[in-house]
């Protein structure tokens, strides 16, 4: 006796099938197609660069995440790529902290963009431990707009750590690394490689929450018609004194208010070094 094949079907499925689909229209931030582009819980800004933006979720660089760029080599572009979006942040009145960066920031080159210098705080301090304990304190205050972190070599937990503080703050997180931490495991959703281009700069999207993309982007810079020769400014420094409490990167916690009073603040300096 032959039996005709009949087509088994679980019981559930479609109702479970439906209730995916409402919780994927429910919770678009938290749950994507691989083939489908992704948003982004909070806001963005535009990064400037209009075929950058249509490549990023949401159309734009993300608040309160962690943002990797991945350089070749300092001083490719990496600040000419954030220009847009750190002079739209200046003009909200907020501050633009740069910590740990490999050169002193060009004052004559921030004028020049159009960026208020009295809205920059560099901070430098002492070692990389002290540097993420400033750079956590700083996302857990929250009273700037974006913070540009370099670091050269970070752990996996500690990068996770300043993901969490910057996921409950306003803050922007742009952490500025070498191309060799492009192999290891990141929990930031937005990673960058950039490589130097002529009159601009090659951007990879090595991780996205959206499809994969694989080809580089070239961003062109746009001709600099302004005088080269920018007016003289200020630029605010900070010296930073450590706790005497010394802190690893495995075991970062928040100072006690005692002791963060000790941290004092430079008088204004020139500073008019080496563009980075």
């Amino acid at each position: 006796m032959s039996a005709n094949p009949r087509s088994v079907s679980q019981p559930g499925t479609s109702t479970i099938s439906a209730a995916a689909q409402s919780l994927a229209e429910t919770l678009p931030h938290a749950l994507w197609r691989g083939n489908q582009m992704s948003t982004y819980r909070g806001a963005v800004i535009a990064s400037g660069h209009a075929a950058l933006d249509r490549e990023l979720p949401n159309g734009g660089w993300p608040h309160s995440a962690l943002i990797e760029l991945l350089l070749q080599q300092a001083g490719i572009g990496e600040m000419h790529l954030l220009q847009p979006a750190l002079k739209a942040l200046t003009q909200q009145q907020r501050k633009i902290i740069l910590l740990q960066p490999p050169h002193l920031p060009h004052i004559a080159a921030w004028s020049g963009w159009g960026l208020a210098a009295q809205r920059l705080l560099w901070i430098n301090t002492s070692g990389s431990a002290d540097a993420l304990w400033s750079a956590e304190q700083i996302l857990r205050n929250g009273s700037c707009g974006a913070l540009l972190f370099w670091q050269s070599h970070i752990r996996t937990d500690a990068l996770r750590r300043l993901h969490l503080a910057a996921q409950a703050s306003d803050t922007m997180l742009w952490m500025i690394r070498p191309l060799s931490a492009a192999h290891e495991s990141s929990p930031a959703p937005l990673r960058l490689l950039l490589r130097p281009a002529h009159n601009g700069i090659a951007v990879q999207l090595l991780k996205r929450r959206g499809p994969q993309h694989t080809q580089a982007l070239y961003l062109a810079w746009p001709d600099n018609k302004q005088d080269s020769a920018a007016p003289s400014a200020t630029i605010e420094t900070q010296s930073f004194t450590p706790p005497a409490k010394r802190y690893t990167e495995s075991n970062i916690k928040p100072a006690p208010a005692a002791q963060t009073s000790s941290a004092s603040v430079a008088e204004p300096t020139l500073a008019r070094v080496a563009d980075f």
